[in-house]
């Protein structure tokens, strides 16, 4: 009861946009990418998982740190090296925010058509019934947005994470105890050497733990909380905050990733493309291992958690986009409205969306593939926007990284830049 005492009333309220963060990342990173990883290849990919959070954990540090030096998002940053890296920023959101979208709400309404029972609605294939439940998706997210009740959602984020990451232990804990025995069993292993295991790996790793858009995203939420709080955040809470989220993310994709070991690796089935039926199949694995008791809460907690990712984004982008506008051209803005500048680039996110939905939808699984993969290959050019951004002189030399971090920066860099090469090479 004390554990629980402190938690509520001395952990949580020091928890800000670093929670806001993990709501973003936990979605098809982690339900959908994670579990299907355990559960094609065991846990070959567990340490996967550990090296891409070292590499990209520097980059994704900037965002509130740089907010915390200045008060101002890395955005501004961004400007301060120059208008070219903010257009850099802004063609870049333009070229993969409808792809990124879609394949976040087609996940959704996944799980929206298994939980409900809305499979073959209106006589529909699968492919028309998850675009014309995404189109209702997306206009439920549009009216929250625009009269501001989603801002409620982003205060139960806390416990949907919460309840996400307690079922899960809860069901890796029981499969530790009464273990089906799939893995054993199981002979798959991940080869370098094989091209579609390569993909997937790629795949696997674009979201992980999030594209790294959300890093600018959290720097503009850690700005309006200052705004909101009245002063700003300090450092050392600002990196607790985000440190909290980061590793939470982390630990939860390596539950996630286990669970599909344990129960679909060498079991002899695999998982679906189709958004409705991956969505039984992962929701039927709790219910499988803790109980019918458990359904409900999973169900609630996984819906939640993807349609909080949804309507994250949703906002995000329209978000930073009029933030770049007002960078790139302050006197234009300066004599509009900047809630209609949001609302038009709302209204053009979701046009763009459900264009894809309806005419380039193939399947759940070929939408995640491709707007991972194209994170996964523009990863690198953030990281450098970023990097730049947090060792430019208008940051107070007393906040920014020492020379370990621009170290561990370079390596990472490395890294990311030789991966992204390789795979088109490949």
């Amino acid at each position: 009861m004390r554990i629980y005492h402190n938690i509520v009333n001395n952990l949580l309220p020091r928890l800000g946009p670093g929670l806001l963060y993990a709501g973003a990342a936990v979605g098809v990173s982690h339900l959908v990418q994670s579990t299907r990883a355990g559960g094609i290849f065991g846990f070959d990919l567990m340490i996967a998982i550990v090296i891409i959070h070292l590499i990209k954990y520097p980059f994704f540090e900037f965002g509130p740190r740089y907010t915390a030096a200045t008060g101002k998002n890395i955005l501004h940053g961004y400007r301060k090296l120059g208008k070219w890296a903010v257009w850099v920023y802004l063609l870049m959101t333009l070229s993969t925010m409808f792809i990124i979208q879609a394949a976040v709400t087609v996940v959704t309404a996944g799980l929206v058509t298994n939980i409900f029972g809305l499979e073959g609605l209106g006589g529909y294939g699968p492919q028309t019934v998850a675009a014309i439940i995404s189109s209702g998706l997306l206009l439920l997210c549009f009216t929250l947005l625009v009269s501001g009740h989603y801002i409620l959602l982003d205060k139960l984020v806390k416990l949907i994470i919460l309840v996400l990451t307690v079922t899960s232990v809860a069901a890796i804990i029981t499969l530790l105890f009464d273990n089906p025995g799939h893995y054993a069993s199981g002979t798959v292993d991940f080869s370098f050497s094989d091209t579609t295991h390569l993909i997937f790996l790629v795949a696997f790793l674009g979201w992980m733990p999030a594209p790294m858009d959300v890093s600018v995203w959290h720097s503009v939420w850690s700005e309006s909380k200052n705004e909101s709080d009245g002063k700003r955040t300090s450092m050392q809470t600002a990196l607790f905050d985000f440190r909290v989220g980061f590793i939470g993310t982390a630990l939860l994709a390596m539950c996630f990733l286990t669970l599909g070991a344990l129960v679909m690796y060498g079991s002899g089935e695999s998982f679906e493309p189709d958004g409705a039926a991956f969505a039984g199949q992962f929701l039927g694995m709790y219910q499988q291992i803790l109980g019918n008791w458990a359904y409900p809460i999973i169900a609630v907690a996984a819906l939640a958690t993807m349609f909080s990712t949804t309507i994250t984004l949703l906002d995000a982008f329209p978000r930073t986009i009029s933030t770049t506008f007002e960078l790139l051209f302050p006197k234009w803005v300066a004599h509009r409205n900047n809630q209609t500048t949001y609302l038009v680039w709302l209204l053009v996110t979701i046009a763009g969306t459900l264009s894809i939905l309806f005419f380039y939808l193939t399947s759940m699984g070929e939408m995640v593939k491709i707007a991972t993969v194209i994170a996964f290959v523009a990863a690198p050019v953030l990281a450098i926007l970023n990097t730049l951004a947090m060792f430019n002189k208008d940051v107070p030399i007393q906040y920014r990284p020492g020379k370990g971090k621009l170290l561990w920066c370079l390596s990472g860099l490395l890294a990311l830049i030789g991966c992204s090469i390789s795979y088109l090479l490949l």
